[in-house]
């Protein structure tokens, strides 16, 4: 038996252990949350043969009865004042020393009488070191985000332990928020106590929900913000408050509500109206409670935040299938004030040529980079890592321009993954190290080049933050949701005649949604149109099996990191009830893999048929979207996670919604191919994938990506022709605005040059068409990206884009047609001769030089010379 012991054996093993002098600090809801802990403190102290002294002060409950044997009672009035209080106090301590044990009343009712959150901490500043001096053991108490940072920052840096406790549907919870001495991988998660067990929650969806229904402020209004920020929060509350007891305030409200819309939420006028239709008073002081900073939370939380309560409002079943919501905002002066500290306004300014402009942002993100935070700041997101525990999150762009109608800025800011694990001090700089990397993406030469092609250059923006709870589960050592993916209102990409586009579509990937939004490898997600979810995309009966995801992107716990990992190692981990919605077993595979007496794991097909098929997911997605079009009056592009349990009930967390600039239009009448055309005449032919608007029209230049040629340069030359090619693009032509078509092999848009050609957003702005050979290497074929960042870009800008698969009966590739083109069409020299032969370009003398009839509808495309 342990010497000094909390009296659980459960907790004892959580905190490590506990060691002589320790002072114990339960931040609580209300007193019957101190007493399990108290009972079996004192029941420890009696077995171990110390003597329990209870000091009883409050006016709560009494923690023990009057004949409890277990204790010896100190009666105390702190009403006599703090210096006779304090003075009973340490007599009492120092007359009985280390033999004794220690427990005192709440805390909290001190700082009520005497007036000062300060004298309140002032008394524990004197008690706890004396504890600790002797090496006795002492309990306290306070009430949760009651008091100033006066209070709560100086026990936080005087107490040994400190756990928040929490009563959930009848439970209880516990979170260490701080433990002196000791770490392990989980102690600062939350955990369920279970019979004597303390078990930790590893579910994000079942964290959220316990912690985030906090009824006061978690960050401290005191130090974090200016007057009018602080005063309105006030004021807020206060008339909120009134209202509740009956009171006829609704005009201040009302034009209190005003000003805070304005201050917090947005200035744009598209999205007031469903800001005033949507918010209350009471959410946005919600918002406030997790505001660090001042200023706008930005254009993804509010999109967040609107999407979730316009879902709320119209069925309150959405209750039991969202996630909690538990993020925190950093505020856009936030990102001002860090500029102004770490001398980098200057080098911001948007003076002079383009080209100054981006050296100028180069610096500045090296200075970003290395900055430092106001030490208030950096309290605040202590304060917020607190909350979070040991939960992986992520640090997210929120700029005040982004996901507007118009802007959706895919891709263009950075998001930072913090795995959140090692001590308070080393998730501390973990958090602050992911905060420069946003801030710096804001400078970054593609977010400047869209903000210019867009009109924005010269426009404020301001980069907020919001940091989310990663969703997801620990299988074993690995955290990530079951499913992520993005969704579209509108699909772009209707196949098949049976697909209705306004039924909407998901592009799904296993684990974090990460894989749906980058084109980053050569792997592959599910396409589910949600009228037709089962229906793939797919030309021949082997690529269902061939074209699926075979890697996943996860936080490694034991690693701390953001990692991927072989998708079937993933699928080893889960039970059969979760796997059952994700995979299927090929009994041919298995009985092959016995034979040769290798791992079955490879037998499992990622699917995704039993979510399909046997739930309610996808008529409740393409409901979701509905909802959410209709309230926005437009098209919309969801990002979200699908986080299921060990029984195999699933939650969706809705990380980001915003308008989705498309344009929808009918299949029209884009004529009929010439049934004359000379043998020859046609230079691609194509069987789909084809996204965006059927088109007929004269190509006015061609910038072509030999693959032969291309494949066999090396990495370096394949950027450079990446960069080439948007020279190209962009050279003077006699018509204002050119149909550019831009052919070339593997993935447009690729982060690694080895699968396709690497160009950015600046090097396609202005292509026409855009189409993706099937030739870059063995087993890589062209994905239908859309919903990748990328891909969202071409959509944004009204793109068609179309692969081609030279191997498929129904089409065709004619390199030959190059050389015959030239004696009809211009041909455009490349600049670098290191290129030439790589890169053709040719300019239409005429609009019957090159033309191109592509059918969305039918998933059909014709490229001929007229």
């Amino acid at each position: 038996m342990d010497a000094y012991s909390t009296g659980l054996e459960a907790l004892d093993r959580t905190l490590q252990t506990v060691f002589p002098g320790d002072n114990l600090v339960w931040d609580i809801e209300e007193i019957e949350d101190y007493l399990p802990f108290a009972d079996a403190y004192a029941t420890a102290a009696s077995e171990r043969g110390h003597e329990l002294v209870y000091f009883r002060f409050a006016d709560h409950r009494e923690v023990f009865a009057k004949d409890d044997p277990r204790i010896t009672r100190v009666e105390l009035d702190p009403a006599l004042g703090f210096e006779h209080f304090v003075s009973a106090v340490i007599d009492v301590i120092e007359t009985k020393g280390k033999a004794a044990w220690y427990l005192l009343d709440c805390l909290s009712p001190l700082a009520q009488l005497w007036y000062a959150d300060r004298m309140m901490a002032n008394f524990y500043l004197i008690v706890c070191p004396y504890v600790l001096k002797i090496k006795a053991l002492a309990f306290f108490a306070v009430y949760k985000h009651n008091h100033s940072n006066h209070a709560t920052d100086t026990i936080y840096n005087t107490a040994q332990v400190i756990t928040e406790v929490w009563r959930h549907q009848g439970a209880l919870y516990i979170q260490m928020q701080k433990v002196e001495g000791r770490s392990s991988r989980t102690m600062y998660m939350l955990h369920r106590m279970e019979g004597g067990d303390f078990v930790p929650v590893r579910n994000s969806a079942h964290t959220a929900e316990v912690v985030a229904r906090v009824k006061n402020p978690l960050l401290n209004f005191t130090i974090q913000r200016t007057g009018p920020w602080t005063a309105s929060y006030q004021e807020s509350r206060e008339i909120t408050a009134a209202i509740e007891r009956g009171e006829d305030r609704q005009e201040e409200a009302r034009r209190l509500f005003e000003r805070l819309i304005h201050m917090t939420i947005t200035r744009q006028t598209s999205f007031l109206p469903l800001a005033h239709r949507y918010f209350t008073l009471p959410f946005i002081n919600d918002i406030l409670k997790r505001l660090i900073g001042s200023g706008l939370i930005g254009g993804k939380a509010r999109g967040i935040l609107i999407a979730q309560e316009i879902l709320r409002a119209a069925d309150p079943a959405w209750d039991d299938i969202l996630e909690v919501h538990d993020s925190f905002f950093i505020g856009s002066d936030v990102f001002y004030t860090y500029l102004i500290i770490n001398d980098v306004w200057w080098l911001r300014r948007k003076k002079g040529p383009i080209a100054d402009i981006l050296e100028r942002a180069r610096r500045a993100r090296e200075k970003i980079l290395a900055g430092t935070f106001l030490d208030y700041i950096q309290v605040q997101f202590a304060e917020m890592l607190e909350y979070f525990g040991q939960s992986p999150i992520i640090v997210r762009s929120s700029s005040i321009q982004e996901d507007s109608y118009g802007n959706a800025f895919s891709g263009k800011y950075e998001s930072v993954f913090c795995a959140n694990q090692g001590t308070p001090e080393e998730r501390l700089a973990a958090f602050l190290d992911a905060v420069r990397t946003v801030y710096a993406s804001s400078l970054s030469e593609e977010a400047l080049l869209y903000r210019l092609h867009h009109g924005l250059l010269y426009e404020d923006e301001q980069m907020a933050l919001v940091v989310q709870r990663v969703s997801g589960d620990e299988w074993g050592d690995w955290f990530f949701p079951c499913a992520g993916g993005v969704g579209f209102s509108y699909n772009p990409f209707a196949w098949n005649p049976s697909i209705d586009p306004h039924a909407g579509m998901l592009r799904l990937a296993f684990g974090l949604g990460t894989r749906a939004v980058d084109r980053i490898d050569d792997d592959y997600t599910r396409i589910v149109a949600l009228n037709q979810p089962l229906l793939r995309p797919d030309k021949r009966a082997d690529d269902s099996v061939k074209y699926v995801q075979r890697k996943i992107d996860l936080i490694d716990i034991g690693g701390n990191c953001f990692t991927t990992k072989p998708l079937k190692e993933a699928l080893a981990r889960l039970p059969p009830t979760v796997l059952a919605q994700f995979a299927t077993r090929d009994e041919e595979a298995a009985a092959r893999a016995r034979e040769l007496g290798i791992d079955e794991a490879g037998a499992l097909r990622l699917d995704f048929k039993g979510l399909l098929e046997r739930s309610d997911f996808c008529s409740r997605m393409q409901s979701l979207l509905v909802t959410l079009e209709k309230a926005y009056a437009h098209p919309v592009d969801i990002e979200f996670t699908v986080n299921m349990d060990r029984e195999g009930a699933y939650r969706i967390n809705l990380v980001q919604c915003r308008p989705f600039k498309v344009k929808i239009v009918g299949a029209g009448d884009i004529g009929l191919v010439p049934s004359n055309l000379p043998q020859g005449a046609v230079f691609m032919k194509s069987d789909g994938p084809v996204v965006g608007r059927s088109l007929a029209a004269p190509v006015d230049r061609l910038v072509y990506v030999r693959p032969e040629v291309y494949t066999k340069l090396g990495e370096q030359d394949r950027y450079a022709v990446a960069r080439l090619v948007g020279k190209l693009v962009h050279l003077p032509h006699d018509k204002k605005e050119p149909v550019v078509m831009l052919v070339g092999p593997g993935r447009w848009g690729t982060s690694t040059a080895s699968l396709g050609v690497p160009v950015q957003f600046n090097d396609i702005k202005g292509v026409s068409i855009m189409v993706e050979l099937a030739l870059m290497h063995q087993g890589l074929v062209p994905d239908v990206s859309l919903g990748t960042h990328f891909f969202n870009d071409l959509v944004e800008m009204d793109m068609l884009y179309f692969a081609l698969f030279p191997d498929r009966p129904d089409c065709l590739l004619d390199e030959a047609f190059l050389e015959r083109a030239r004696a009809h069409m211009i041909e455009v020299p490349p600049t670098e001769e290191l290129h030439r032969g790589a890169v053709v370009v040719l300019d239409a003398k005429s609009d019957n030089d090159l033309r191109i009839h592509a059918d969305a509808t039918a998933q059909r495309v014709l490229c001929y010379r007229g």
